[in-house]
């Protein structure tokens, strides 16, 4: 996981989508896909739905997995394809850990600012404001972070689905979810600078590299070494029993500590619902005009907590070994790469192609039907997102790896 600030945003960025400046930015954010990403080709299917829904004069929110860094540009290339824009709503931190000329093409490109630890009600309303009268489709990542973990959804916030209804309820015209799946191949065997990375990650716990076992079986033992590093921090002592029952003890147990420790007596049911309110509450607290430095130092400790739940919880503990596809295998060592070795970003590790894929356009009702709603689309979403998922893996399950081919 990425290390972020949280705390009070210094400032709003709003969003200043300007389609010329978009058009001409194209060739530098396609030589990035090449150059940088390795992305060689990148295929768009139903974006018709988009443009049929657009023509009619009804507005869209798009809801994408967060499958990878710079999903956000492979969605820039499909809105180009499809001859639109889109605009995004963004973490402030992008914004923030940004130089101010990037800032201003993130505004250029329809990116806005929203404060996750808080109820962003500026944020809000302009996503309302976009769908009720903008020109072009909104793009909303329910997941909130990057897990790597492309093959599976995690849980869907709440927020989208919160936003189009509350925007279909004051507008005059229909406003549509679509959901919409990412997912990245390798077109080029990366396996010869996996097993570098992964020697590296065992020399880093001062192992000798096991290069006589299998890639995978490395990657778990890894894993479990890393863990009973932090057992031993956090609960004084290794624990039996498999990594994902592990990982849910520990998670548990730091989590439960927070909560009594800033008296969140109703936590919500899943771990990133659960570290939003403990946040928010160790921000309250940090910005109190009377807080020691001591108390300022443990404010810290306890926000390095919780970002080590949240990289807790990016590691299902089964996704590799239910299918340890060359995919699974990458991203599992990227989140290594970032945890462990403390990189910004994943090295790439080959020639990649990504599928973006847009589902059925699912009309948001102008009235609720219940006090349930908005959690009942929101798993509707997810669920919508998870079965386009499942269907693009299908449909290329049987592609080899080969030379790639060039960006569309």
């Amino acid at each position: 996981m990425n290390r972020q600030p949280f705390q009070v945003p210094p400032r709003v960025w709003q969003q200043k989508l300007t389609p010329w400046l978009v058009r001409l930015w194209r060739p530098f954010i396609n030589r990035e896909f090449k150059r940088g990403q390795k992305i060689t080709r990148i295929d768009v299917h139903g974006g018709d739905a988009v443009r049929k829904i657009l023509d009619s004069g009804s507005s869209l929110l798009i809801t994408p997995n967060h499958s990878f860094h710079y999903d956000s540009y492979v969605m820039i290339e499909a809105a180009h394809r499809i001859g639109t824009c889109f605009h995004f709503m963004s973490a402030w931190q992008v914004f923030a850990m940004s130089r101010w000329h990037q800032q201003w093409i993130l505004q250029w490109h329809g990116c806005f600012s929203v404060n996750r630890e808080a109820n962003d009600l500026a944020a809000f309303k302009t996503a309302i404001e976009l769908l009720r009268t903008g020109k072009h489709p909104l793009v909303i990542f329910p997941e909130g972070d990057i897990y790597h973990s492309n093959d599976r959804v995690t849980p869907f916030r709440d927020g989208a689905a919160a936003i189009a209804m509350s925007a279909a309820k004051k507008s005059d015209r229909k406003i549509y979810f679509l959901p919409a799946a990412l997912k990245c191949f390798y077109t080029r065997d990366p396996t010869a600078k996996l097993l570098v990375l992964t020697g590296r990650l065992e020399e880093s716990l001062h192992w000798r590299p096991r290069t006589d076992l299998p890639l995978d079986e490395r990657i778990y033992r890894i894993a479990g070494g890393l863990l009973t590093l932090k057992e031993l921090e956090y609960l004084d002592g290794p624990r039996a029993g498999s990594i994902k029952d592990r990982i849910a003890e520990l998670t548990h147990s730091v989590l439960s500590r927070l909560e009594v420790s800033y008296q969140v007596r109703n936590p919500a049911g899943f771990v990133p619902e659960r570290v939003k309110e403990l946040r928010r509450a160790v921000i309250q607290r940090a910005e109190q005009a009377d807080v020691t430095e001591q108390r300022r130092e443990q404010l810290n400790r306890d926000m390095d907590d919780l970002f080590f739940v949240i990289q807790l919880f990016s590691y299902p503990g089964d996704y590799l070994q239910s299918a340890p596809s060359i995919e699974r295998i990458a991203e599992t060592l990227d989140k290594f790469d970032e945890d462990v070795l403390r990189s910004a970003y994943p090295s790439v590790h080959g020639e990649r192609r990504v599928v973006v894929r847009f589902g059925e356009p699912l009309e948001v009702p102008a009235q609720r039907s219940g006090r349930d709603a908005v959690a009942e689309w929101t798993n509707r979403l997810e669920s919508s997102v998870q079965s386009l998922l499942d269907q693009t893996l299908a449909e290329n399950s049987a592609v080899t790896l080969s030379a790639g081919s060039p960006t569309e």
